[in-house]
């Protein structure tokens, strides 16, 4: 059964999968957090946080195919496929509890300061120390949580600025504009396992039918236990590390300066943040785990929130016809690069796959690329090497201009009146084997007893 005996905490998923996680028992500063973290590609956990000794920080839940594959407990050649199945099935949705053990310390009002969380910055020109929680708001027409990953900077105390790039969470603000509300609870969640922050990314059409906080059991194949806030209208996972409950000031804008975007560039270079008010933090007692998430060079930032996208990129290949292996968003193709590795049943299905990808909801398809299963799509080389021999730019690329640009992407052409919005155009690339070539023109060559000896055994 996929999914079964799944972790329902942090710290449970980080004991059961110590096989791959990265200890680092040395005193570290919260400066030099992000540059170690970034050279991990396993689950890494600082133990000891010079100036936040009562804290841990782990990061890098989600790097890899194997780390992914791991929030779900499957096999790395099965994540994408389960996912997107996962996707189809009904919402499972959550049980209320009246505690848990993120209720076990409460801080509000001038025990605040007392929280002291160790949030870092990311990289020197970020503006403010940066969270990068998973959080959540409610619809106020149909109750439902819509959850995102909202980059939050922490330029005061008790009065933070997040960024909210989603459509969802905009139209959901939008609503309690329409009714005359000047603020909106929202929490932020941080510390939970990673099958929660795969399902918080979740982009598709479903806020009139369900919550992204609905699905997580789904995923996860088990209850999701949720206990109420101290100080909002709204609950949160009852096994979570830490949760910071507060209000939105929707009437209330801020210009603030840069930060790292996806694409690993300062973009947008500013944005107008509303304020949010922190009103209470809870925790658990023991040690909490807060769970960053470093958003460069090539780390969880450019690969979580896409996950779901792979799915639902799955999901439409396959009903086309298309045999799919595995989709990916490579973390070094900006966070605007798609890979599908297919096997097309004729000729004719190329151009119609690029095109349906190309077409997807979200601004990341800029360039999307076709691979047949024989290539690495984990290995950059591979996938270069299959677009230089197995692509003929005449009849194998397909080109569309004046579509909707990634704000994070500098080539793309910056729509003034619509700031932070682009325009750019999008690039499709066959680089498959085609059945007009000859087979046996595509046999690797590689050196006897290849892949069969390794030259440290002789050294």
């Amino acid at each position: 059964m996929v999914g079964k005996g799944l972790d329902r905490d942090l710290r449970g998923y980080l004991k059961t999968n110590a096989d791959m996680v990265v200890h680092v028992s040395k005193p570290v500063h919260l400066d030099q957090i992000g540059a170690l973290s970034a050279q991990s590609e396993l689950p890494i956990v600082f133990e000891t946080i010079i100036g936040h000794p009562n804290y841990r920080i782990c990061d890098m839940l989600a790097r890899t195919r194997r780390t992914q594959a791991r929030a779900l407990g499957v096999a790395p050649d099965q994540f994408v496929s389960t996912l997107a199945r996962r996707l189809r099935q009904a919402p499972r949705g959550f049980v209320n509890v009246k505690s848990g053990p993120v209720k076990e310390v409460v801080l509000q009002g001038d025990h605040l300061a007392e929280a002291n969380l160790p949030v870092p910055r990311h990289s020197p020109r970020d503006a403010a120390p940066y969270v990068t929680a998973m959080n959540v708001v409610k619809d106020p027409e149909t109750g439902f949580y819509n959850s995102s990953q909202a980059g939050t900077l922490v330029l005061e105390p008790r009065r933070w600025r997040p960024s909210f790039a989603t459509p969802h969470t905009n139209e959901i603000i939008a609503k309690y504009r329409a009714r005359g509300l000047k603020e909106m609870p929202m929490a932020l969640i941080i510390g939970v396992p990673p099958a929660f922050e795969i399902m918080a990314n979740f982009s598709g059409l479903h806020t009139d039918l369900w919550g992204e906080l609905e699905m997580v059991g789904t995923l996860m194949d088990q209850d999701v236990e949720m206990v109420a806030c101290s100080s909002i209208d709204l609950t949160v996972p009852a096994h979570a590390e830490i949760v910071v409950e507060g209000v939105v000031r929707i009437d209330e804008r801020q210009t603030t300066g840069e930060v790292t975007g996806a694409s690993m560039y300062y973009l947008p270079r500013h944005d107008n943040l509303p304020v949010f008010e922190v009103t209470a933090i809870t925790m658990r007692n023991e040690r909490p785990i807060y769970r960053n998430h470093q958003t460069c060079p090539q780390t969880d930032h450019q690969t979580l929130s896409r996950l779901c996208h792979e799915a639902m990129i799955f999901n439409r290949l396959t009903e086309m016809g298309v045999r799919v292996r595995d989709v990916r968003f490579p973390a070094w193709g900006g966070a605007i690069s798609v890979l599908a590795q297919v096997e097309f049943p004729r000729p004719g299905y190329a151009n119609d796959a690029l095109m349906a990808v190309m077409g997807s909801p979200w601004f990341n398809t800029k360039q999307v690329v076709m691979l047949s299963p024989d290539t690495d799509i984990d290995d950059p080389g591979d996938v270069y090497h299959a677009i230089a021999t197995r692509c003929d730019p005449a009849r194998d690329i397909l080109i569309v201009s004046n579509t909707r640009g990634s704000l994070y992407d500098p080539s793309a052409l910056p729509l003034d009146d619509h700031y932070p919005f682009r325009l750019a155009g999008k690039l499709g690339i066959d680089a498959t084997r085609k059945s007009r070539h000859d087979a046996r023109d595509f046999d690797r060559a590689w050196p006897l007893h290849w892949g069969e000896i390794r030259l440290e055994d002789f050294l």
